[in-house]
């Protein structure tokens, strides 16, 4: 996957690459295993959706009027990996900080961005949802807004399990 769509899934996971550089350096340990696996399990998951969802507006056996709702969730999309781009900048600052230790500064950049990043993935899955109602009547454009919701569901899951433990 290149391009756009790899520039989405990273920034989709920047929270989750933040606590997974934490992991690595805080005495008490921020994250389980089993939840270093859930945010390691997200990047396929993504790349899987974008993949599918492009593959399938460029079909040519696929109706326009179900190709403009599936571009209109790629849109979507777009719209949660750009607002989500000013937290990447957290993953640069946090090679200058080298204490972590429990009064981390780390730890709270970490809980304000898991916090942000919930937010946003929030209040774009109600847009998702709001599905214009002539899509919502195509079997494949609503099959493929419902995959888009789940990622964001199992994404805002897996930050809550983490931002759970501040």
């Amino acid at each position: 996957m290149a391009g756009p769509w790899a520039s989405i899934c990273q920034r989709l996971l920047i929270i989750a690459a933040i606590a997974v550089c934490v992991m690595g350096r805080a005495e008490a340990g921020v994250l389980s295993q089993s939840d270093l696996q859930k945010v390691e399990d997200l990047r396929p998951l993504f790349a899987k959706l974008m993949t599918d969802l492009m593959q399938t507006s460029q079909r040519t056996d696929v109706s326009s009027m179900d190709v403009d709702c599936i571009k209109q969730t790629i849109q979507e999309l777009l719209q949660i990996s750009q607002e989500l781009s000013s937290y990447e900048y957290l993953i640069t600052i946090e090679k200058d900080l080298t204490d972590f230790g429990d009064n981390s500064p780390m730890r709270e950049v970490l809980k304000f961005a898991i916090e942000k990043s919930t937010s946003i993935l929030t209040a774009e899955r109600k847009r998702l949802v709001q599905f214009p109602e002539q899509c919502s009547k195509l079997p494949l454009a609503f099959g493929k807004n419902q995959q888009a919701l789940q990622f964001i569901d199992a994404t805002t899951g897996v930050l809550n399990s983490i931002g759970s433990r501040f």
